[in-house]
């Protein structure tokens, strides 16, 4: 965790009383996007890090968190327009994204939607590169099963989060609390399964939506870094030689012994990597 403080702060993205942190004051701007279920907290081991060089935001997206949490779901598109309404607010012209599942999806709309605005785009086991996904998810998309499934106890969350990490063990108490306290609140269970069903259905990923993103991966130009773990068992890494081979400016780092998030189960070597990409003189084509 940061030695800074890390405080809540507001403000209003559109219609959206968003919750986010910010961190460092130097350098090019860094957004951070969560997955479903997630929230800021899931950076806590990178926003230090990165912000030793540059200016960090990590968001709470639409639903999440301490976002405010409207009936409509967060799909891939209008989680892209929420992160540039919050540039707007935040009088950020350009910035890297860092998207996580949810937010990589989020991360790859608004490369689609918004490319002047991005400088880097960096996807961590990202939605929207295929149909398939965890068994978990797709029931979850069912009617009734997905409120059973998804009605918030301590022991769905440690299960949840055993699902998306390759060691069992970071699915700590500490962590398992959190984010049940999270899904406690008002409006949570009902953001988290019409996000889910928007995106998913018991057969997988949307097809619209993997079409609506493969077919436009040849477009985006930013320099781009795919992050996945090998033992992800929310998305299959085939997702991500998907991505590297339609993306024309992308490299790809697979970390191994890892599973869906790699930014909290392997911290210092992601943060590593990442920089070194931030770094780097790629540009946009």
């Amino acid at each position: 965790m940061s030695k800074q403080t890390l405080q809540d702060q507001y403000t209003k993205a559109g219609q959206i009383n968003a919750r986010f942190w910010s961190l460092g004051d130097e350098g090019t701007t860094v957004i951070l996007l969560h997955g479903i279920g997630a929230s800021v907290e899931i950076w806590k081991r990178n926003i230090d890090a990165l912000a030793q060089n540059h200016r960090v935001y990590a968001i709470d997206l639409v639903g999440f968190g301490l976002s405010d949490k409207p009936s409509v779901p967060t799909t891939f598109s209008y989680g892209a327009q929420f992160v540039r309404d919050f540039m707007e607010k935040q009088h950020i012209g350009r910035a890297s994204l860092i998207g996580n599942s949810l937010g990589g999806g989020v991360s790859l709309q608004f490369a689609i939607q918004f490319a002047d605005r991005l400088e880097k785009l960096l996807l961590v086991a990202s939605g929207g590169l295929g149909k398939q996904v965890n068994l978990l998810l797709r029931l979850a998309s069912l009617p009734l099963i997905g409120e059973l499934l998804t009605r918030p106890t301590r022991k769905g969350t440690s299960r949840l989060l055993k699902q998306c990490t390759y060691d069992p063990a970071l699915a700590a108490d500490d962590l398992v609390e959190l984010f049940y306290h999270f899904a406690t609140l008002p409006g949570a269970q009902k953001s988290f399964l019409s996000t889910l069903r928007s995106s998913f259905n018991f057969w997988g990923m949307r097809p619209h939506l993997v079409r609506s993103t493969l077919d436009n991966l040849a477009t985006i130009s930013a320099p781009t870094l795919i992050v996945w773990g090998e033992q992800d068992r929310i998305l299959p890494v085939a997702h991500a030689h998907v991505a590297e081979k339609k993306i024309p400016n992308a490299r790809l780092h697979i970390f191994d012994a890892c599973g869906h998030l790699p930014q909290l189960e392997r911290p210092d070597e992601f943060n590593a990597v990442v920089l070194e990409f931030l770094r780097s003189k790629d540009r946009c084509r």
